[in-house]
């Protein structure tokens, strides 16, 4: 004999079974059953939310912080070019402030004509 007023039924579209003990996502907070209830499982939209990896530095060796919605890549690329210690990235600040320097004398050079 089922009740179906009792428990809920999974989300997945392909399961849809009636769990008596039904689960909440705590990223996209609906509901599964045990079999559904990970992450990868059920392809959670809102797992990203819940994503706390630290990336590190790949120069440095460095952990870089990352906020909650903001790109890991863009977070390390931006850490590579302002705040990295490493030697390789020491060296491109110092092309980088030739090449503005160079920029600038240029500029100044045309002004003169």
């Amino acid at each position: 004999m089922e009740f179906p007023d009792l428990g809920a039924h999974c989300s997945w579209p392909a399961c849809q079974r009636l769990d008596f003990l039904p689960l909440k996502c705590d990223a996209c907070e609906q509901i599964f059953c045990t079999d559904h209830i990970a992450y990868a499982q059920h392809d959670c939209t809102s797992a990203y939310k819940k994503d706390v990896q630290v990336p590190v530095c790949p120069l440095c060796n460095t952990p870089v912080p990352v906020r909650r919605g903001e790109m890991p890549d863009v977070v390390v690329g931006e850490h590579i070019d302002r705040d990295c210690k490493s030697d390789p990235a020491q060296r491109k600040h110092l092309h980088q402030q030739v090449f503005e320097a160079w920029l600038q004398a240029e500029g100044d050079d045309e002004g003169d004509l």
